[in-house]
């Protein structure tokens, strides 16, 4: 089976999948190792904080999904995990999954006056993020963003 159809068969699969159980794709990742194919699911709900013990449960089911379709033919290794506190937020979901926590954002140029605002996320919509700074509210359009991270 051609690569490329192989990644599109198989990001529709496991895309629907999670759909239907309330859960976004996050990133998907397929590469080989050797003779072995590894096959990297990142996983969360909408609003974020999925759990160890949920992504184990959806690497059974997924694995077993994976093998009753037989799209991969030769052995592969299965992960799927949680996008993780400290990955970068670049999409609309991304920050969607933040509502009302403490980001830092890394500007392209300055919005009043503020090159790295911090607050809390209180909107996400239109391509634009709400930060909540102490009670002064900061609209950024998400082109702007060089950079943004969850603050642990």
């Amino acid at each position: 089976m051609d690569k490329d159809y192989l990644l599109i068969e198989l990001n529709e699969l496991i895309g629907d999948y999670l759909k239907e159980q309330r859960l976004d794709l996050v990133e998907f990742i397929y590469r080989r190792e050797g003779k072995k194919s590894i096959l990297r699911i990142l996983v969360d709900k909408p609003q974020g904080g999925i759990t160890l013990d949920e992504c184990a449960s959806l690497n059974n089911r997924i694995g077993l999904l994976l093998d009753e379709k037989g799209l991969l033919q030769q052995s592969y290794a299965l992960e799927v995990c949680s996008p993780g506190l400290d990955r970068p937020l670049e999409t609309e979901k991304d920050f969607l999954r933040c509502l009302n926590k403490p980001i830092k954002i890394f500007l392209q140029e300055p919005i009043e006056g503020k090159w790295e605002p911090e607050g809390l996320v209180t909107r996400v919509e239109n391509d634009t993020i709400c930060l909540d700074m102490d009670g002064s509210l900061l609209s950024i359009p998400l082109l702007k963003i060089r950079k943004a991270k969850q603050i642990l």
